[in-house]
């Protein structure tokens, strides 16, 4: 079994800008600026020989780059359940699209439909119960983050891999846009 999810890569650059706003929430468990992304699909945890297929699938997908920006700051889950910071993504129409067509690969795949609605974003952190007032006041000070615009020439499929230190990230597949 591995674990598995397609994604975009935020450009350096743009992951640094992202670092900078990493603090003030004690329960945050900041992510590295090597883990951090845009998920089109979470897949989970699949058999290898449907990760081969998947692959397959994920490889017939056709786009052309993507132009981003990264726009606002918010949380998942409410009170001492928020789970998650984030910053956004300023809305994008072929990023919805290249998110279904992977939706639509997992299904030719034999994967279960995703049940959530897709939302777009950079996790930034993950929590253990966080005091609500500190996320607040994180999101309060952070709304209005907006990275420059980038290009995203490519998707990839990751691993996931628990570890001592945290969840490690590893580039499976490329997949290149044109």
């Amino acid at each position: 079994m591995i674990r598995l999810f397609a994604a975009l890569a935020i450009p350096f650059e743009i992951g640094e800008g992202l670092v900078r706003h990493q603090t003030g929430v004690e329960a945050a468990r900041w992510r590295p600026l090597e883990a951090l992304h845009i998920t089109l699909r979470f897949f989970g945890e699949i058999a290898e020989t449907q990760a081969e297929d998947l692959d397959l699938e994920l490889s017939r997908i056709q786009g052309a780059p993507l132009d981003l920006t990264l726009a606002g700051a918010g949380s998942f889950g409410e009170g001492d359940k928020i789970d998650a910071i984030w910053a956004g993504v300023e809305e994008n129409p072929a990023l919805r699209i290249l998110a279904g067509r992977c939706e639509s690969a997992a299904r030719r795949a034999g994967l279960k439909p995703d049940a959530r609605n897709y939302h777009p974003h950079v996790t930034l952190a993950y929590l253990r119960r966080p005091d609500p007032a500190q996320v607040a006041a994180w999101i309060q000070a952070n709304n209005l983050l907006k990275s420059p615009a980038f290009r995203a020439a490519s998707f990839g499929l990751y691993s996931s891999v628990q570890t001592g230190e945290g969840t490690r990230y590893e580039a499976e597949r490329l997949y290149l846009l044109r």
